[in-house]
């Protein structure tokens, strides 16, 4: 695409009320934004669903300046401008009913037509749940899927991370600009997404992370994805907006079940009356998908301590202890008594496994299952 061109787009994106929709609609009325921005005032007003006030600030060309800037930062900054229609745009993106008409991508875009998964949840997610959204990214990673998420605290930092774990591709999508790091904790998992997978965002750069714009960002999310999983969400919850999204995008809603107890749980669960599809294990999410949709790097072995040997070099007495652990925490006595085996053998064998990654050690002296399956 010429920088000309892009600078059309560019320009036709910071007018103000025009929005995805009304872009679209002029695109399909006229062409092209060339042809948009050429275009008498008269003419714009009859495109259906284009405000007045829109097709007078299209035709004033205020906001040619920006554009150039914006052009000039990006390039900069190394950033990746990807309009609706660019080859590169990735068309599972576009045919949904409100594609963002630009992409601004850090890392490689090519990641964003690679076949993925979205995986969201709780910001305040529990411990269970930020260890079955690493984990279950880890092996959809694994099978070769890219995992999609929001960047945020808790469910999407998991899921991140468990994709980078695994040696697999991952996708940040921001509500907020591509230069802007939201939350600053994630400064250094922005950078590791980006060198192996991608950033992406469709607000300028700059723009700060308002609480508005996350709704919007959600269906990008779901529209990059073959398929959602909710890992924990309350009864009122982000989360439950992307599910929403996704089944209005035609695609599959997965919801991992959580304490029944739990608050977090209680949005998960209403999908699961719903009609979600419970998932245990990735391959509940695998059945569900169009195999012609999955892409050539589909099925290849699973990456790291996620595969089925994962118990190899662990002693009778460790898978012991092992197949006594469940997901949910249990105290050191409990273990002791279920084993019977001394403290001190327990402490050693628990430790061992920690370090392997099939444990993890929880305040109150308390130890939980990592890897099932």
């Amino acid at each position: 695409m010429t920088s000309d061109n892009l600078q059309d787009w560019l320009t036709l994106h910071f007018t103000p009320g025009v929005g995805p929709t009304g872009l679209k609609r002029l695109i399909d009325h006229f062409g092209g934004p060339r042809q948009i921005l050429e275009a008498e005032y008269r003419e714009i007003i009859t495109v259906p669903g284009v405000k007045k006030t829109a097709a007078s600030k299209i035709c004033s060309g205020q906001s040619l300046e920006k554009a150039k800037k914006e052009l000039e930062r990006a390039e900069k900054a190394g950033i990746s401008i990807i309009t609706l229609n660019d080859p590169s745009y990735p068309a599972i993106l576009r045919n949904i009913h409100d594609p963002p008409f630009l992409l601004y991508v850090k890392g490689d875009p090519k990641t964003l037509a690679c076949a993925g998964i979205g995986i969201v949840g709780a910001r305040a997610a529990t411990e269970y749940g930020k260890r079955v959204s690493k984990n279950m990214a880890a092996r959809l990673a694994g099978k070769g899927l890219t995992v999609i998420s929001g960047l945020a605290l808790g469910i999407d930092t998991a899921a991140h991370k468990g994709a980078l774990a695994a040696g697999g591709k991952t996708i940040g999508v921001l509500g907020c600009g591509i230069d802007v790091v939201y939350p600053r904790q994630n400064v250094r998992l922005f950078r590791e997404i980006s060198e192996s997978g991608a950033i992406v965002t469709e607000y300028p750069m700059g723009t700060k992370p308002e609480g508005y714009h996350f709704p919007a960002r959600n269906r990008i999310i779901s529209g990059l994805s073959l398929g959602v999983t909710v890992v924990e969400a309350a009864r009122k919850s982000g989360s439950l907006i992307t599910a929403q999204l996704a089944l209005d995008q035609g695609r599959d809603v997965f919801a991992i079940p959580g304490r029944v107890d739990s608050s977090k749980s209680e949005g998960v669960h209403r999908l699961l009356q719903d009609g979600a599809k419970l998932v245990q294990s990735v391959d509940d999410i695998i059945e569900e998908l169009n195999p012609g949709l999955l892409g050539e790097n589909f099925n290849t072995p699973e990456i790291g301590p996620n595969n089925k040997d994962f118990l190899q070099g662990l002693d009778a007495e460790a898978k012991l202890i092992y197949s006594f652990l469940d997901v949910y925490p249990k105290t050191i006595d409990e273990i002791i008594r279920g084993a019977g085996l001394t403290a001190q053998k327990v402490s050693e064998l628990l430790l061992t496994m920690e370090l392997k990654g099939l444990v993890a050690a929880l305040p109150g002296n308390q130890y939980q299952k990592v890897v099932d399956k």
